[in-house]
């Protein structure tokens, strides 16, 4: 156990420095305003100049989706709407015996995003599932796709972020129902709850941003079959990024996760934990159209199951690569 917390010790020792090392290298790039942007701002706004253009700047950097896997707090204003298309690929876990193995699971989301209120939102959600799975510890061979169910999505942001007072801050809701086991790629009818806190700083205005999120997530259900058998889990998330402006409208920095993902809805019995890292992209190629692309992998973890205590990683319940693709439309 001493020699477990003193690898996990390391582990956020490195991902603290990695985070620092970021911020240390984008900020004095990005720090300095270039001698052009307050003219370019002031004939944009009629050449007005003052505060006012730093504002309707700043309008123009939307945090929701800047982060890669972790997300912001911002929620939008009264009347504005929005389809995304999510794709999260998980990608490899542990072979079972000799020969080539494979798992890719490929996890997509379709969805139409309104706001009746300011600072309010309201997502509506579609999943579909594709997955190919062989020669993997503990899981039966499948290949498949199929429609995965739906959910919805309920945000509030508390704290809006500005110049003035960098922080951002917002709980969302996601009530979720599923028809295919996450891990395992079983038939099932699976209802979750995910709870997520939102958090964003500016840490330079309008150049370096950082996101983090705190997220327990129950699901309760049971495996269709003439089995029936009962579906208990529970996830707990703690994700962290900084992202730098590098070029109008491209945003890159690095990204850190900590998941632990346990047996029964009241995180009961841990399984499995695991850190991973990897950098993040989010692109804006104009007002309305926008891209966010991130990877991580899985740089330390550990299984509970007696089994696999000594291998290295978290790979019962979760995978080697992560890899997300978001692109979004506003109208």
């Amino acid at each position: 156990m001493i020699g477990q917390a003193s690898s996990a010790q390391r582990i956020w020792q490195l991902a603290v420095a990695l985070l620092l090392t970021s911020v240390l290298a984008v900020v004095p790039a990005l720090a300095e305003e270039p001698k052009n942007d307050k003219a370019m701002s002031s004939r944009k706004s009629g050449g007005s100049g003052g505060k006012d253009d730093k504002s309707s700047e700043q309008k123009d950097v939307d945090t929701e989706h800047l982060f890669g896997f972790t997300e912001g707090s911002d929620a939008g204003e009264k009347g504005e709407q929005e389809m995304v298309i999510d794709t999260i690929s998980r990608l490899s876990k542990r072979r079972d015996g000799p020969g080539p193995s494979t798992y890719r699971v490929l996890d997509t989301r379709l969805a139409y995003q309104f706001n009746p209120a300011d600072r309010f939102s309201v997502e509506l959600s579609a999943f579909g599932n594709l997955r190919r799975q062989r020669n993997i510890a503990d899981l039966d061979d499948k290949v498949f796709g199929t429609f995965d169910g739906v959910s919805v999505e309920l945000k509030y942001q508390f704290l809006k972020g500005s110049a003035e007072q960098p922080l951002g801050l917002a709980i969302e809701l996601r009530p979720r129902f599923t028809r295919v086991l996450p891990v395992e790629g079983n038939g099932a009818n699976v209802f979750d709850m995910e709870s997520l806190l939102q958090l964003d700083v500016q840490i330079v205005p309008g150049k370096v941003w950082y996101g983090s999120n705190i997220s327990f997530e129950p699901a309760a259900g049971r495996q269709r079959g003439a089995a029936g058998q009962g579906y208990r889990s529970s996830t707990f998330l703690w994700s962290n990024a900084v992202v730098g402006q590098v070029a109008e409208g491209t945003f890159i920095g690095p990204e850190v996760r900590y998941l632990r993902g346990y047996d029964g809805i009241f995180l009961n019995r841990l399984e499995s934990e695991a850190v991973f890292i990897g950098p993040a992209l989010h692109r804006r190629f104009t007002e309305k159209v926008w891209l966010t692309v991130a990877y991580s992998a899985q740089v330390w973890g550990r299984d509970t199951d007696s089994a696999y205590a000594q291998r290295g990683l978290g790979l019962n319940q979760f995978e080697r690569h992560n890899l997300r693709v978001k692109f979004g439309m506003e109208f």
